[in-house]
């Protein structure tokens, strides 16, 4: 855990995870906007091999619209991003960004209580992975 992500190691194959995490967002009413394979990406551009790794960028739609009515410019700090990636042990690890730690930079009342309900829905998908 970091001040701005919160994740664990899960038992379950890189596309076990990667499949069950995106399972378990949908039925928090968030949909993956994008997936960034960063594996794919460096061997394509770098010709670096690194373990799989993706970056998810999850959004429920509720949340984005009360975030942006609140304060436009918050679309530079979403969407809320989940990354599965395999640790140098060869586990599988699920970390989510922190809705407190991002969206604490914009210190407004509106946007804390947000902030608390989508980290709720995340520790929860967390919590069933």
């Amino acid at each position: 855990m970091s001040k701005y992500a919160f994740g664990k190691t899960v038992d379950l194959t890189f596309d076990q995870a990667c499949a069950r995490v995106t399972e378990a967002l949908g039925k928090e009413g968030f949909g993956v906007l994008t997936e960034i394979d960063v594996a794919a990406t460096l061997k394509n551009k770098l010709d670096k091999d690194v373990p799989p790794y993706k970056i998810l960028g999850a959004c429920n739609p509720h949340f984005a619209h009360q975030a942006l009515a609140a304060e436009p410019e918050i679309g530079t700090l979403l969407p809320c991003n989940v990354v599965v990636r395999v640790d140098a042990g060869g586990g599988t690890r699920v970390d989510f960004m922190d809705p407190h730690a991002v969206l604490e930079l914009v210190r407004r009342k509106e946007i804390d209580a947000v902030a608390a309900q989508v980290r709720e829905r995340l520790q929860r998908v967390m919590n069933a992975l």
